[in-house]
């Protein structure tokens, strides 16, 4: 049996600084590459953390709302050099992507209008769906472990595909109904033993109290000096409510993300919410980064094309969306072990990821329709809530025959995410060319 490597001894801000720099410019391909390239960085060519250690981390970061890739950087720099260990590694996992964002944004709504952009981001949207398909997949295998989970699954997708309830309302019951049945003891016994030892209650309390005090800032300054109404204090409400419950990934927050910021508020269209998840697959970072677009489109469109008050709405939904994180990470990593350990947090998490599973699929519906078909309309029921339904006859034949080679190049040959976008745009354009 080989070992894990011993390791090295605490690694300089500089050395950390740099690595977390690389980590960040080079984080393409979702959590789970993004978790593959630190352990290939962190575990096994710097060898500053031990694999057990890093394993204990990911688990523990998968327990927590938020984006689990930015957490796990943290957490690994908050292990090797406390909290500005923490900070440098969150920081600059986020900070080379969401820069690049900020411009493809910027780009985007300047431009975005123009015929050939229009194409390239109509093949963007065939890929899309293809992703949202993969993701459903590879949470299913994940979720699905029996029939208690795949009823989860299925009242989730009809909650909020028939009903449009929110998602918290979802995620919350299916947590308490997991919590009420709990999770075999036995799955304790496989979990290892951190060498961290739990800090004081107090201290725990003042750090949770200073974060959340830094977090919720910005959302209060913009509520006193522009109003609760605001446009501005609406995106940073959104997103701070979304950081707090966003359970199971990137793909189970767009649901209600959709829901709140096409359908309810109108910040952006449906067809400009795709767009902006395509611009975030392809570049570093979080998936979650689409936020930071919505806050941007939000800003732009609201005062007609202004750039400074969409480079605010971008700011505030960057701010709300990843410094929670730092919170969850900073107060709650040492208290993981003794979570970890809980039949009732095991039981409500197995409950949370089986209704994510319904969550994507309700998302996957939604792109579908939208996005293969040229008219859908919302039928609404009677005792409320809705369903879309699409005009048969308006079926976009070529988009979901790209939709379908996307998928296959994904699901089956496991191509690279990125380069199947690319691959999308250029279909799109050709077509554009083809006239």
């Amino acid at each position: 049996m080989t070992l894990p490597a011993t390791p090295t001894p605490t690694p300089g801000l500089r050395d950390l600084t740099l690595t977390s720099l690389k980590i960040g410019c080079l984080g393409f391909g979702g959590p789970a590459g993004q978790i593959s390239l630190m352990h290939r960085v962190f575990v096994d060519e710097k060898k500053w953390i031990d694999e057990p250690r890093y394993l204990h981390a990911l688990s523990f970061c998968t327990l927590l709302p938020g984006p689990e890739a930015q957490q796990l950087a943290t957490y690994v720099g908050w292990t090797l050099r406390g909290t500005l260990g923490g900070l440098i590694t969150g920081a600059l996992f986020v900070l080379p992507g969401a820069a690049v964002v900020f411009a493809l944004a910027w780009l985007y709504a300047a431009h975005g209008d123009v015929a050939p952009v229009a194409a390239a981001f109509g093949g963007v949207k065939a890929a899309v769906m293809a992703l949202v398909a993969e993701a459903l997949l590879r949470v299913g295998r994940r979720a699905l472990k029996g029939r208690f989970e795949a009823a989860i699954a299925l009242a989730a997708f009809v909650a909020l595909a028939l009903f449009a309830l929110p998602f918290p309302l979802v995620v919350l019951v299916a947590g308490l109904i997991g919590a009420a049945r709990g999770a075999p003891d036995a799955a304790a016994d496989a979990l290892p033993v951190s060498a961290t030892g739990r800090p004081g209650k107090r201290r725990t309390l003042v750090t949770a109290m200073v974060w959340l005090i830094l977090w919720l800032f910005p959302l209060v300054v913009s509520a006193r000096q522009l109003g609760a109404g605001h446009w501005l204090t609406q995106v940073g409400a959104l997103f701070a409510t979304l950081a707090a419950t966003s359970f199971g990934g990137a793909y189970a927050l767009l649901a209600w993300l959709q829901q709140q910021a096409v359908d309810a508020q109108g910040w952006l269209t449906t067809a400009q919410m795709v767009d902006g998840l395509g611009l975030a697959e392809t570049t570093p970072g979080p998936l979650v980064l689409v936020n930071t677009f919505v806050g941007f489109m939000a800003g732009w469109n609201a005062t007609s094309g202004a750039a400074g008050w969409a480079a605010l709405g971008f700011l505030m939904a960057l701010w709300q969306t990843f410094v929670p994180s730092f919170l969850f990470i900073f107060a709650g990593a040492p208290w993981s072990e003794a979570l970890r350990r809980s039949r009732l947090a095991r039981g409500a998490l197995g409950a949370v990821m089986a209704a994510v599973l319904g969550v994507i699929a309700s998302l996957a519906l939604w792109f579908a329709v939208h996005v293969l078909f040229a008219g859908s309309t919302a039928y609404r029921w009677p005792w409320g809530g809705r369903v879309w339904l699409p005009d048969l006859t308006s079926l976009d034949w070529i988009t979901a025959a790209l939709a379908l080679a996307a998928g296959v190049a994904l699901i089956r040959f496991k191509a690279n995410v990125v380069l199947v976008i690319l691959g999308c745009a250029a279909a799109g354009l050709l077509r554009w060319w083809l006239g």
